[in-house]
């Protein structure tokens, strides 16, 4: 099982930074932001590796960010690197990343203020792929930019018809609340989607059913993009890990299909695989 959307802060910011995330996202956080919260979660829902997802809202937080995220490369924990766009010598950047054993970098556009069609995003993604690593990215609204769609499914589509990544991940089911137009413009392209936050949580029963994708709609895009491009994830700690794989196991799919997408795709696109540990609160 492995969870391929997480987040989590250093213990002197992470109270900080929820509190602060938690009121500008309208939402509950699940865990207390902490690599300890993140990992008793992931342990609990029975989860065998959640990958962490930093983002540099800053050049000059490329040293800092890394450096904390280069501790974690097991225990049910595995990091991957963070990026700006306005990094000038971002070659040289994604280089150090691979050479310590980086797998992939996170980019969020509406945090970094940048379209993901951009010529910063444009030559980071293509040195990335070049690299072979992984590129994740928060695809579709956000809260913290709720009139701007810095990456939209059509604005990927742009990148995608320019750059042609090799390994290139859309969070939230490639566009979050952007579904339809994820139908009409990347289904099928050879790129993936992970599951983050699409999914209802029970404290979300009475909000709008817009903030979440409908099983019948999930189940068309999966099957219709191509189940071998959709990788599990929840996007913890604003969603319930558990609750999730719960959601999942009870969609009217087949179990293999669900098999691909809790960790058959995740070990194919990281190349590596995940070895399932003793839970002793599974």
């Amino acid at each position: 099982m492995i969870d391929f959307h997480t987040h989590m802060f250093p213990d002197k910011i992470a109270h900080k930074t929820i509190a602060k995330l938690t009121e500008y996202n309208k939402a509950s956080a699940y865990t207390d932001g902490t690599a300890q919260g993140l990992r008793a979660s992931t342990i609990e829902a029975g989860i065998d590796c959640a990958i962490v997802l930093p983002v540099a809202t800053k050049p000059e937080q490329f040293e800092s960010i890394n450096h904390y995220a280069m501790q974690f490369r097991g225990d049910h924990l595995l990091s991957f690197g963070g990026i700006h766009p306005d990094t000038e010598d971002y070659n040289e950047k994604l280089q150090y990343l691979k050479a310590n054993g980086f797998l992939g970098i996170k980019l969020h556009p509406d945090y970094q203020s940048t379209f993901i069609n951009d010529i910063h995003y444009k030559r980071i993604i293509s040195c990335a792929s070049e690299l072979g690593l992984i590129v994740s990215v928060h695809a579709g609204y956000d809260p913290s930019s709720p009139d701007i769609r810095y990456c939209s499914p059509e604005l990927v589509l742009d990148l995608y018809e320019d750059v042609k990544p090799e390994k290139l991940v859309l969070a939230h089911m490639g566009g979050y609340r952007m579904w339809d137009d994820v139908e009409k413009y990347l289904t099928g392209l050879p790129v993936w989607f992970d599951t983050g936050v699409i999914f209802r949580n029970d404290d979300q029963a009475s909000k709008e059913s817009m903030t979440c994708i409908s099983d019948e709609q999930f189940i068309r895009i999966s099957r219709k993009h191509g189940i071998e491009k959709i990788l599990f994830a929840s996007d913890c700690p604003w969603a319930s890990q558990k609750e999730f794989i719960a959601h999942v196991r009870a969609l009217d799919m087949k179990e293999e299909e669900k098999q691909m997408i809790f960790h058959t795709n995740a070990e194919n696109l990281l190349g590596i695989k995940v070895m399932q540990e003793s839970h002793q609160n599974k």
